[in-house]
């Protein structure tokens, strides 16, 4: 699934992303990629489009193996 970057939280390292129907929580450890240029690139007001593999827990919903797509740095 894709969705663009939503909302980011530095310094707890995670973020929401906005999927098409829902918004999905996923941390740090969940990014392939280099966390400080995501965020920069938020920062930035960069739109960042994200693929990732949606999960259900009992928080609600999640992202897994979160990767950019949009040409970040990786």
């Amino acid at each position: 699934m894709q969705g663009k970057l939503k909302s980011l939280n530095r310094e707890k390292r995670y973020g929401f992303i906005k999927g098409d129907k829902a918004d999905y929580f996923f941390h740090q450890a969940s990014f392939d990629g280099h966390w400080e240029d995501l965020c920069k690139d938020f920062d930035d007001d960069i739109i960042i489009v994200l693929e990732f593999e949606p999960t259900r827990t009992d928080k609600g919903l999640r992202a897994e193996d979160v990767s950019r797509v949009d040409g970040g740095v990786i």
